[in-house]
């Protein structure tokens, strides 16, 4: 039984007995991992501040013989989210990155460009600006899940789209124009559906410079969001908390 290792990303935890926990960690090589971190809770020399979610780090593991947890034995942090300042909407949106994925990626499946999303996305997320990256995110999931159509024309004609007419609906995939646009549809804004293009042609780095108050590109998160939860059939409990604050 050899130790793994690989760079991760910590999505979630869950206490066990007294000082264990369950931790579900995003691996760069093995995928979504689920593993018993024996002790965690007072091994500072092993976990120190490594288990909180989103801290990106360093992780050693092993596979146990017919045992569905590996034994995670230590993490090294690289990046805490805690290093840089938080507030309750920040610890929101990464709380809404760590869901999505725990739920979205099958185990022990590698995501190469997922990861790379993450991390990216990761670096972005701020105090000051938090909804970019949330946006860019929740497209960029949409899209390499397989559920996002050619955004650039319309779902049901296949025309192209422009961008005083087009719609979303909570029960399609897809972008619809002015003529098939559902009685249950919701607007999308010129000025989000021209962004998403954007956003699907450039890192996430790109839009650090420009002005992202909370509404810009909200009705482009709603979107996603819908779509994302529809496939996943379940509500994502921190996007809930999010839309609360």
């Amino acid at each position: 039984m050899g130790v793994l290792t690989s760079e991760a990303v910590v999505l979630r935890t869950w206490p066990v007995n007294e000082a264990d926990l369950i931790v579900s960690f995003f691996t760069r090589d093995y995928g979504r991992v689920k593993g018993l971190a024996k002790s965690a809770l007072k091994s500072r020399k092993r976990f120190g501040g490594a288990l909180e979610p989103m801290t990106v780090a360093r992780a050693w593991f092993a596979e146990r013989p017919r045992q569905e947890l590996v034994r995670l034995d230590q993490l090294e942090i690289v990046r805490s989210p805690l290093s840089a300042p938080v507030d309750a909407v920040r610890m929101a949106v990464l709380s809404l990155y760590a869901e999505l994925l725990d739920q979205a990626l099958p185990e022990h499946d590698p995501q190469e460009t997922v990861f790379r999303l993450l991390v990216s996305v990761l670096e972005q997320t701020t105090v000051e600006q938090p909804w970019m990256p949330l946006t860019y995110f929740q497209l960029w999931m949409t899209r390499l899940m397989g559920l996002l159509p050619d955004i650039t024309r319309c779902t049901a004609c296949g025309e192209a789209l422009h961008g005083d007419e087009i719609s979303f609906s909570s029960h399609a995939d897809g972008l619809f124009c002015a003529l098939h646009r559902g009685g249950s549809a919701s607007a999308l804004s010129a000025d989000s559906w021209q962004v998403a293009q954007r956003m699907l042609r450039s890192p996430v780095a790109a839009f650090a410079g420009e002005p992202w108050t909370r509404r810009r590109g909200q009705d482009m998160r709603r979107y996603t969001l819908e779509t994302l939860e529809r496939h996943l059939e379940r509500r994502l409990r921190s996007a809930e908390a999010l839309a609360r604050l």
